[in-house]
């Protein structure tokens, strides 16, 4: 490891916590001790970040309407490039970064939506809406000019990947769908089936939540926790990752368009259904799913079945982040089915 590299992972982690003491401590931001060291932290990361740019990997930020997108781009090959859209709504492509290994082979595009991670956050709800995710996402396109690209989408970024697939099909050779969510209801019933299976006093803290509709209380974010460790996530993510997470997630966003928790639906998506539109699909497309996923593999499988040609897969010992449960067996299924397409061109 370099010294430019220790240094920009220290400072990292310096970056992190002083970041989490001004989120948690409003009072602290005029704190002159604490902002001028958040400065140099800030301006040694960018020095040491620009010396340490690799000729593969590039970033920057693209102008949208509400404000910057940011984008990287990872590896230079000349095969079809792929295109990454995170979920959520209000998450952020930090937790796809095991997708990193797929660019060995072509360029691998992360972005964060519009309200998350390294992008502008949002407090305008009109911009948090698909429609309008579909128009963002559309102008990251024409700003990387992919004529010809192959379009990932994970849990909610499925959503996101279909809606804009049926608007703006030129240019897309092939899709993967990741635990997709193509009707909240079929979710919602699912995410009922798979409560049934908690604890009864996680049971019955969901119920009486929905029935106050107070979703803060601490036997509720129980029950949440124990709903996403079984379904979510089951591996365990080390704490500087999850602070890391935690930051880069854009909790406005998520409320406003989904709702408190993933089983939990309040937001402007409770009505979102494409269950008509999948057979209008005319490109090769791969679905997968975890074991243990929320977007249960029945479910999946019976969206591959509306989608002509689709292929399944199940991805073993993982929950909803197979990307992060099961990597390798994850990125496999990725580079085989891209590979083949690149086959078949």
């Amino acid at each position: 490891m370099s010294y430019s590299d220790i240094y920009l992972k220290s400072s990292h982690s310096l970056f992190n916590k002083l970041f989490i003491i001004l989120a948690k401590n409003r009072d602290m931001k005029n704190n002159k001790v604490v902002k001028f060291t958040l400065g140099i932290v800030l301006a040694s990361l960018f020095f040491f970040s620009s010396c340490n740019t690799s000729s593969k990997s590039k970033e920057g930020f693209i102008e949208v309407e509400g404000g910057k997108i940011w984008y990287r781009i990872d590896g230079d090959g000349d095969k079809t490039p792929l295109l990454l859209l995170h979920g959520g709504p209000g998450s952020s492509s930090y937790y796809l970064e095991p997708l990193k290994e797929l660019s060995n082979d072509r360029p691998v595009i992360f972005i964060d939506q519009l309200g998350c991670g390294r992008s502008t956050r949002i407090t305008d709800t009109t911009l948090m809406t698909t429609e309008k995710n579909v128009e963002q996402l559309e102008q990251v396109v024409k700003f990387l000019k992919l004529d010809h690209y192959y379009l990932y989408g994970h849990s909610w970024g499925t959503m996101l990947g279909i809606d804009y697939y049926l608007k703006y099909p030129n240019g897309i050779q092939a899709l993967i769908f990741a635990s997709p969510l193509f009707s909240t209801q079929i979710w919602t019933q699912d995410a009922d089936s798979l409560i049934l299976k908690l604890p009864m006093e996680h049971q019955v803290a969901i119920r009486e939540s929905d029935k106050q509709k107070n979703y803060s209380s601490k036997s509720y974010q129980n029950a949440i926790d124990a709903y996403y460790k079984a379904h979510l996530r089951r591996s365990e993510q080390r704490k500087s990752k999850k602070d890391s997470s935690d930051l880069f997630f854009g909790e406005k966003v998520y409320a406003f368009m989904w709702g408190p928790s993933e089983f939990k639906v309040t937001g402007n998506l409770l009505n979102y259904d494409r269950i008509k539109d999948l057979p209008q699909i005319k490109v090769p497309t791969l679905l997968t799913a975890g074991e243990f996923d929320e977007a249960r593999p029945n479910s999946v499988k019976y969206y591959t079945s509306l989608i002509p040609g689709a292929k399944f897969h199940l991805i073993p010992n993982a929950a909803h982040v197979t990307m992060d449960d099961n990597v390798k067996e994850n990125n496999q299924v990725l580079r085989d089915f891209l590979n083949q397409m690149d086959a078949n061109k």
